[in-house]
């Protein structure tokens, strides 16, 4: 056996856990303090991180008007906001403009029903996301559930009024329109990656062109098409909600790349695991649905999730189409004139509710991820 050097200990840095004691301690200075470059670099970002927080605090909180007077007649008077000359925040533009940028248009009087559909929505996630749940009763939870909201919506039974749904907006349309879209997308989604790995030309055709056909033009323009042209083929007399149209353009935009990313996931498979489906001797729609699909999503839980993400966000496109979602309706309230100006704060509201869902479904992914690969870990 080689001998080793006498020195070599000597010259071995000494392991990460005897730095300092503590691990943060010991990550800090290898990471942000190992050499005076990195010191001086890591203390000029922490100066402007801090200055930076500092500052939006200031504004945000400190010098912030949280509440207005009204004047004589009823208006809000934003005098004290506007002599703040932005050193402060105005949040009373929220107080007084949340009803409009969650519910829309929706009659005032009737604010508790769009608001108990949000809480239907969130229970429904909450619901799925339980593993208890993941049989035929989350079908039928989600049936029930999903009437539950229509009922709501609409109106014109149970004593209800009725409500067009030209008068829907905000939160509760973003949630409608990027529920249903990943419900229904995500089923077609899985037919056209099944079908455009078919052996059959003429399905594997279809497939192809459909996908490669919406995959290349954007968003906006399904809804475009949706919305003024698609009326223009329909018999005379014939007409579509514009919601509904919009509603089947994001299901048919979403389906288009959500079945590229799980034709990734069939393709990533290893092929022993299509052939040990065969040799068990299922129909192919058994192979398909209790072997190699639960293996495929498996593998494309990040980009799936990406996607979902992705269409919760781009449903501020339907503003083309006149539907105000939760974007387009804060976007609305700041063009009342008493309220011009503070663009700022309605934004930075609209996007705390937009980062909550986001931050959710990403967070849920990642632990569904971890716990389908544990057998993966060494």
């Amino acid at each position: 056996m080689a001998s080793i050097p006498h020195d070599t200990a000597a010259t071995r840095p000494p392991p990460s856990s005897s730095l300092g004691g503590f691990p943060l301690v010991s990550w800090a200075r290898q990471n942000l303090f190992s050499t005076w470059i990195n010191t001086a670099v890591t203390l000029v970002l922490a100066y402007l991180l801090l200055k930076g927080v500092a500052s939006f605090f200031s504004w945000a909180v400190i010098n912030a008007v949280w509440d207005v007077p009204s004047t004589a007649g009823g208006q809000p008077d934003t005098k004290l906001c506007r002599d703040l000359k932005g050193v402060g925040a105005c949040w009373a533009l929220i107080g007084e403009k949340y009803r409009f940028i969650f519910f829309g248009t929706y009659p005032y009087d009737e604010h508790w029903r769009p608001l108990l559909c949000i809480g239907l929505f969130i229970g429904l996630f909450v619901v799925s996301c339980m593993r208890s749940f993941w049989n035929m009763r989350l079908l039928w939870i989600w049936i029930v559930g999903l009437l539950a909201i229509a009922v709501l919506m609409w109106g014109g039974v149970l004593g209800l009024s009725y409500v067009e749904n030209e008068r829907w907006g905000g939160l509760v349309i973003t949630l409608i329109l990027a529920t249903f879209g990943i419900a229904f997308a995500f089923p077609l989604a899985i037919a056209l990656a099944l079908g455009r790995r078919s052996r059959l030309p003429a399905i594997s055709t279809f497939c192809v062109t459909y996908i490669e056909l919406i995959r290349g033009v954007p968003l906006i323009s399904v809804l475009f098409m949706a919305s003024v042209m698609f009326p223009l083929f329909l018999p005379e007399g014939m007409t579509i909600d514009k919601l509904l149209r919009a509603q089947v353009g994001i299901i048919l935009f979403t389906a288009a790349y959500l079945a590229e990313v799980i034709r990734g996931g069939l393709q990533a498979l290893p092929k022993g695991q299509y052939e040990a489906a065969d040799s068990l001797g299922l129909p192919y729609w058994q192979k398909i649905a209790f072997i190699i699909l639960p293996q495929a999503l498996r593998l494309v839980i990040p980009p799936m999730v990406n996607s979902f993400i992705g269409l919760f966000k781009d449903t501020s496109l339907v503003v083309i189409i006149g539907i105000f979602d939760l974007l387009n309706a804060a976007k609305t309230a700041i063009v009342d004139p008493a309220w011009q100006g503070f663009g700022v704060e309605a934004y930075l509201f609209v996007s705390v509710v937009y980062f909550v869902f986001c931050f959710a479904m990403s967070k849920y992914s990642a632990g569904l991820e971890q716990e389908f690969n544990k057998h993966q870990r060494r």
